[in-house]
This record gives C-alpha cells, sequence and structure tokens, in this order.
C-alpha cells in the first residue's frame, strides 16, 4: 500500500487554502463538498502523495468533533488499495476494527473505509480505492 493522502482538519478551508498555497505554491486541484461525511475538501498534489484539508459542515460532524477535542490537525493518514472489499476483509482478519460494514462514497472519486484509532495505535486510517469511470 501506498500513502495516497494525509487528511488535516482545519476550522477554515478558505484561510487554510490561503496557507498551504503559500507553503507549496500551488492552488488546489480540487475544492469539494462531500454532504454525506459533512464536510468541506481542498486537496493539493505534492509529489506522488495528497494533502487534504478538511472542513465542517455541520457542527455535529466527526471533522467538527474531532476540531472541537484536539483542535486543527492532522485526522487521517489514507491508503491507497487496488480492491477495497478484499483490504476490508483483510483488515478484520487481521483484527483490525472498521468503522463500518462497506466502503462509501468519498471525496476526490474514492470509496472509503476507516480504521478505527483504537485498533491502529491512535491514527485513524482510510482505506481508498478510485471508483473508475
Amino acid at each position: 500500500m501506498k500513502i495516497e493522502h494525509i487528511g488535516i482538519a482545519v476550522k477554515h478551508l478558505a484561510k487554510s487554502n490561503s496557507l498551504f498555497e503559500l507553503l507549496l505554491g500551488q492552488a488546489p486541484y480540487k475544492i469539494e463538498v462531500v454532504d454525506s461525511e459533512k464536510v468541506s475538501t481542498s486537496f493539493f498534489q505534492t509529489g506522488d502523495t495528497k494533502i487534504e484539508l478538511l472542513e465542517a459542515t455541520d457542527k455535529d460532524s466527526p471533522i467538527a468533533k474531532f476540531i472541537e477535542k484536539r483542535g486543527e490537525g492532522i485526522h487521517h493518514i489514507a491508503f491507497e488499495v487496488a480492491d477495497i472489499y478484499s483490504a476490508m476483509q483483510e483488515m478484520k482478519e487481521k483484527g483490525f476494527q472498521l468503522l463500518g460494514d462497506a466502503p462509501r462514497k468519498g471525496a476526490d472519486n474514492k470509496l472509503v473505509c476507516f480504521i478505527h484509532p483504537k485498533s491502529a495505535n491512535g491514527v485513524l486510517v482510510e482505506l481508498c480505492q478510485t471508483i473508475e469511470p
């Protein structure tokens, strides 16, 4: 597996986009709202990896709760998989606790599934597979 992206929870997407544009010397290549996750996202390409900024669109969203509890910062690390269904089965067999029984549509044209931080040394891990057109 390779790191597909690193997700960073932010309070203000527009301000954070400006900060990361300055830091990386480029604008985000995509800005997207994912209603099912109650989040607005932007993506920056940096080498073979991406940075995803996540802003809550609802005070009860996972990102809002994360920021309330921990503040802004790294939210998750995402790994690219070729077959999310088999990767989920493999993770279950290895004893990891998944957050959900089926993948869901995520940002940037991906199917996603998360591994609970309690079973991954406190790190929220995302498995993601590109949805073929």
